[in-house]
């Protein structure tokens, strides 16, 4: 469960005074629009709410999957298939697609990724840092089109956006949403 403990990480306020919280709600309102009927993920808590929607709505179909280079695999079939389907992992998990990232590359193909962040700001568990720091260069080294949204109310136009790109240029694309508008994890309480 991913909750805010520190007044300096909770989840930024948009210039409307709101938090931004419900960008997980406004991703999931976007994928009918954008012919996304396909979500996979290895679970996290900062999607939460994405993955929540995605789940109970029945003209969605959520598959967990054990690694996160499944998803690619995952993508790149539907593609095949005439849909575009989307990748909701944690930047920790985009260590373990480096090597699959080829396949959309070299048959461009569109794969969407949203990636909730760590290892930013106030992050507290270490192992997140290294990977947390690198996601960005990595995947742009990789050839992966990324975008960062600068606010929580911007999130969905970004994933949105990025859906777009990777359908037109036939490459993957990758939404990085920030621990500022996740917030942080807290451990406390066995968390």
């Amino acid at each position: 469960m991913s909750t805010v403990d520190d007044p300096d990480m909770s989840p930024q306020r948009d210039s409307d005074g709101s938090d931004g919280s419900d960008w997980g709600e406004q991703v999931f309102r976007s994928l009918p629009g954008l012919g996304v009927r396909h979500v996979a993920t290895v679970p996290d808590a900062g999607l939460g709410r994405f993955l929540e929607l995605c789940e109970a709505d029945p003209g969605i179909r959520l598959i967990t999957l054990t690694t996160e280079e499944e998803g690619i695999a995952l993508a790149c079939g539907t593609w095949l298939g005439g849909e575009l389907a989307a990748v909701a992992i944690q930047s920790s998990g985009v260590g373990n697609i480096v090597n699959m990232l080829g396949l959309p590359n070299v048959c461009r193909i569109p794969c969407l990724l949203l990636v909730s962040m760590r290892g930013e700001a106030e992050e507290r568990n270490p192992w997140q840092v290294p990977v947390g720091r690198a996601v960005h260069d990595l995947l742009t080294a990789l050839g992966v089109d990324v975008f960062r949204p600068e606010s929580a109310s911007g999130v969905a136009a970004t994933f949105a956006e990025a859906a777009v790109r990777a359908r037109e240029a036939g490459c993957p694309a990758a939404v990085l949403v920030s621990q500022r508008i996740i917030g942080t994890k807290s451990f406390v309480g066995g968390d």
